[in-house]
């Protein structure tokens, strides 16, 4: 497999998953660096999302090995995953919608984390998350019911980062959204590969991956299919044909 920039935070092993008798993940294998973002690519329904439910230990039936910090979190629950660093947002958002933007914020809230030669990790505030997020620090009191998708999908990433993750799970950031909220989250992720969060993205958008992205998996009903570079997958026509529809 190839290295990122940094030491590896995260590896799965085997990896494979069930829902209910059905199997959905076989033996995926995926690791990601220290200050990289990776795309994790593949139609609708080729297991990203569930990918990204099992690392995070969502999952009743999955077995292999995952990784984290170096520890085997195979059978951590997910608030003791979330606990050590590994941020977690949900394509479908799942705000409190009866909160405040500043309450749903504040529901997020971690102390501050080192990495394992003892330098501070990133450590998100209330006013440098409103810098990152312009909208939400114009609309603190509003409720999460009352706001827009994209919205939502802000308030949601800017909850994760309250929790000072040091790798975060996104679950197709641009789903659903309009252009300029897709453009917002561009600029979002760059900030945050700049400030040192390491993220694992799912998305089918390679426009939109090519923008962030270090590297990239892509995804086939549940296998990996494809390991490179993303400059290598945009210039790979058989794969982006045979697996992204491009």
């Amino acid at each position: 497999m190839t290295n990122g920039p940094g030491e590896v935070l995260l590896t799965s092993r085997s990896l494979s998953a069930w829902y209910g008798a059905a199997q959905v993940l076989f033996d995926v294998e995926i690791e990601v660096g220290r200050g990289e973002v990776v795309a994790l690519m593949g139609r609708n329904g080729a297991g990203k999302s569930t990918t990204l439910k099992a690392l995070m230990g969502m999952l009743a039936k999955r077995k292999g090995t995952v990784r984290f910090l170096k520890e085997d979190i195979s059978r951590h629950r997910p608030f003791q995953v979330a606990r050590m660093g590994l941020g977690f947002v949900p394509e479908d958002r799942r705000v409190f919608s009866d909160l405040t933007v500043l309450e749903n914020l504040q529901v997020g809230r971690q102390p501050a984390r080192q990495w394992a030669d003892g330098s501070p990790a990133p450590h998100w505030t209330l006013e440098e998350l409103f810098k990152l997020f312009p909208n939400l620090g114009e609309m603190p009191a509003r409720p999460g019911g009352r706001m827009s998708g994209g919205e939502q999908q802000m308030l949601t990433v800017a909850r994760t980062l309250m929790g000072n993750p040091l790798l975060v799970l996104l679950d197709e950031p641009s789903e659903g959204v309009a252009p300029v909220i897709v453009d917002q989250m561009v600029t979002m992720i760059l900030r945050l590969k700049s400030a040192g969060v390491s993220i694992l993205l799912s998305e089918q958008n390679i426009h939109f991956a090519q923008l962030v992205a270090d590297r990239a998996y892509v995804l086939e009903k549940g296998h990996i299919r494809y390991s490179g570079t993303m400059h290598e997958l945009q210039r790979d026509e058989d794969v982006r044909c045979a697996y992204l529809s491009i």
